[in-house]
């Protein structure tokens, strides 16, 4: 069976994780600028990561706009974030970007990845500066949770949580 590991990554995480996955699998690996769905339809695994962006999942309409050409096909997509993992927080991910029927052919997985501000491109580093305000200004009002107080402290030390054991689910699942 042929396998294909495709990622989006802006700051190296989802590349990171996009490598091990590869490996362990001995799957093809590209860039998903590079990648076509017709190149997809070759493959009979498909494993796609991209980074959490306002949770939305970097790039995965290469998947979910062309899900009706990949039927019959083992697909698995990744997210990764900073924020650990927490299943309220990943069920709404989940159903923020993919339907109900989508949900039904594709195994979603988040990995938790890192910050390091200074990859960020303007754009990215002007919304994350409004996010840096917001949470400055709520710590004027109240006590901030651990996660924001955690997410301050990142902005000048890059953090990075990603690990190879975080794939194991998900290698189970695309080998299932």
């Amino acid at each position: 069976m042929k396998t294909i590991v495709v990622y989006r990554s802006k700051t190296g995480f989802a590349k990171q994780y996009a490598e091990w996955i590869a490996e362990e699998l001995k799957a093809d690996i590209f860039e998903a600028s590079g990648v076509t769905v017709h190149m997809l339809e070759a493959y009979d695994k498909i494993v796609y990561g991209g980074g959490l962006y306002a949770v939305g999942i970097n790039g995965v309409k290469l998947i979910t706009g062309n899900l009706e050409r990949l039927k019959g096909k083992r697909i698995a997509v990744f997210a990764t974030g900073a924020a650990p993992p927490r299943k309220e927080d990943i069920d709404k991910v989940r159903n923020m970007n993919f339907t109900a029927e989508q949900q039904k052919q594709i195994g979603f997985f988040y990995l938790r990845g890192g910050f390091d501000y200074s990859k960020l491109n303007f754009a990215d580093k002007l919304l994350m500066n409004m996010l840096k305000l917001k949470i400055r200004a709520k710590k004027k009002k109240t006590k901030l949770e651990p996660d924001e107080i955690g997410m301050l402290a990142a902005y000048d030390r890059p953090v990075d949580f990603t690990g190879k054991k975080s794939t194991e689910e998900l290698l189970a699942y695309i080998n299932s």
